[in-house]
C-alpha cells in the first residue's frame, strides 16, 4: 500500500455528468507526466463525506466541543467532545486515496472523475467542500457539453428528453453555483470546444499549471475510445 505522505501532493477531481466527453479528458490529463486520475467509483466518497458532515454539522457535538468538559457514561453523546471533525476528515480522505485510488508511487497528481457529483444536490457544495478541505491543494474541473447531444447518447436516449435536459441545466447550475462561490478552486471546461480545437484545451493546462504538449494532445485524441460501445452492448444483454 503506497505511503501517501511521500505520494500525491495534488489532486485533480473532474465533475461532471455522463456522456460528457469526460473520459477523453481524464485521458488527456492521464498523458501528462506524474499524473494518475482514477475513473468513476459510484459516488463511493460521498459517503464518507457524509459521515464527516453528520459530526462535523451536529449541533450537540458542537457544544461539547466548545465547552470542552468531559461527559460520563451516563451522557446521551458520552465521549462526544473528543471527536475531531478534522481528524475524521483527515483520515478519510487518507482512507480513501490508499483504498480506492491506489496511485502508483511515482504519481505527484492523483484523483478521480465521476459522473455522479450532481446526483445529490444539496450534498453537492459539502462535497466538494470536504475535497478542498481535506484532499491537498485539490482542484476541480467541470466538464459540460451540448445538452442535445448528450441527451442523443449512451442510456440517456432511453429517458424522455425534456427530463435529461431538466438533469443537465441543474447539474449545470451546480457547478457554476460553486464556481462563483469559489473561482479560484475550479474550471469549466466545455466538450464541444477542445474536441473541435485543441487549442481550447489551453485553459485547463494554465489551471494545472502543466506544460501543454499539441503532439501529445493529438496523440490521446486520435485514438477511438472504446467504452460507449461495450455500454451499448452490456445494455442490449440485460446489464445496467
Amino acid at each position: 500500500m503506497p505511503d501517501i505522505s511521500k505520494g500525491p501532493d495534488r489532486f485533480v477531481f473532474i465533475v461532471t455528468y455522463g456522456r460528457s466527453g469526460s473520459t477523453l479528458l481524464q485521458n488527456l490529463m492521464n498523458a501528462i507526466p506524474g499524473y494518475q486520475i482514477r475513473g468513476e467509483n459510484n459516488n463511493a466518497l460521498l459517503h464518507m463525506v457524509q459521515t464527516w458532515r453528520s459530526i462535523e454539522a451536529s449541533g450537540p457535538l458542537k457544544g461539547m466541543r466548545l465547552a470542552q468538559q468531559a461527559s460520563d457514561q451516563t451522557h446521551p453523546w458520552f465521549g462526544g467532545e473528543l471527536i475531531d471533525p478534522d481528524k475524521v476528515g483527515h483520515s478519510l480522505a487518507k482512507c480513501f486515496t490508499e483504498t480506492v485510488l491506489n496511485p502508483d508511487p511515482d504519481v505527484r497528481v492523483s484523483g478521480f472523475k465521476e459522473i455522479r457529483f450532481h446526483a445529490n444536490q444539496v450534498a453537492f457544495p459539502h462535497y466538494l467542500d470536504f475535497i478542498h478541505r481535506y484532499f491537498p491543494n485539490a482542484k476541480f474541473v467541470f466538464n459540460t457539453r451540448n445538452h442535445a447531444d448528450v441527451a442523443k447518447s449512451g442510456w440517456w436516449a432511453e429517458r424522455p428528453p425534456q427530463a435529461v435536459l431538466k438533469i443537465l441545466k441543474q447539474a449545470e447550475q451546480l457547478y457554476k453555483g460553486y464556481l462563483a462561490k469559489h473561482p479560484d478552486r475550479g474550471l469549466l471546461m466545455h466538450y464541444d470546444d477542445y474536441v473541435t480545437d485543441a487549442t481550447a484545451l489551453r485553459p485547463l493546462y494554465d489551471f494545472l499549471e502543466e506544460e501543454m504538449s499539441m503532439d501529445v494532445i493529438e496523440s490521446v485524441m486520435s485514438k477511438k475510445l472504446t467504452h460507449a460501445r461495450r455500454d451499448k452492448n452490456k445494455s442490449k444483454k440485460g446489464i445496467k
